[in-house]
């Protein structure tokens, strides 16, 4: 029996183990990070917590005498997919990497891409965004972590949308909105006008789960900036496409 693990925590991943599950001549672990409260589980065996990095994953695929490694992390999970690299070299286990295709900007799309969080905030602090004489009203979807880049920046009101809570007090500037995709287009342009949004930022994930945001913001004229996602490191194997990762390991 070949013995795969499956570094999840996405769509593509759930749907990745939920195919390679039926494979009777397969044990498939799928390990989620924990870093979200009540994750979506995928079929069949879970691992979750951390390895203690590269060297304890490593270990991990060593003493579970794993074949096969597939690192379907989110898009900006930049420390794991390093982290499956690094293991992938050290023991000789086969790595390859699935990630669903970015999005791509459209006709009546107003996009500004940038490399980082850390450039996005710097646009926020030097450009003007809606209406004169008042504070930027930002539309925030870079996950809870990404606040404190935010927070900070003065003239800005922030709606910051998050699966869970960001951690330690939050700035009187900011307003959570905890929720969960899918959204609707319909949703997302009420959302918008209801807290009279000016300006859209978020990263470029990917995947339809989330994408009603831009539809709206297209509709609704409203600018996006759009964080670019880290690229892969250079020579790793990698597919978009959960039928070919499924093919890979069956191969």
């Amino acid at each position: 029996m070949r013995r795969v693990l499956i570094l999840g925590g996405t769509a593509e991943a759930r749907a990745l183990a939920a195919q390679l599950a039926a494979d009777p001549g397969l044990r498939v672990v799928s390990s989620l990070a924990g870093r979200v409260n009540n994750p979506r589980l995928p079929v069949g065996e879970v691992r979750e917590g951390g390895f203690g990095g590269p060297s304890g994953l490593a270990a991990w695929l060593l003493k579970e005498r794993i074949d096969v490694l597939i690192d379907a992390t989110h898009p900006f999970a930049e420390r794991m997919t390093a982290s499956g690299v690094a293991a992938s070299s050290a023991t000789g286990v086969p790595l390859l990497v699935l990630r669903r295709p970015g999005w791509r900007e459209g006709p009546g799309d107003a996009w500004l891409r940038v490399g980082s969080l850390q450039a996005a905030a710097g646009l926020l602090a030097t450009t003007r965004w809606g209406v004169a004489g008042r504070e930027s009203r930002i539309f925030l979807t870079t996950g809870r972590r990404s606040l404190p880049v935010f927070a900070p920046l003065p003239g800005v009101w922030l709606l910051a949308r998050s699966v869970d809570p960001p951690e330690g007090p939050v700035p009187a500037n900011v307003h959570v909105l905890l929720d969960r995709g899918p959204y609707t287009v319909e949703g997302e342009r009420a959302l918008i006008r209801e807290h009279r949004l000016d300006v859209l930022v978020t990263k470029d994930s990917g995947g339809s789960m989330t994408m009603a945001k831009l539809d709206a913001a297209r509709e609704l004229g409203l600018p996006v900036i759009m964080v670019d996602r880290p690229p892969l490191p250079v020579g790793v194997r990698a597919t978009d496409s959960v039928a070919a990762a499924v093919a890979w390991v069956q191969g």
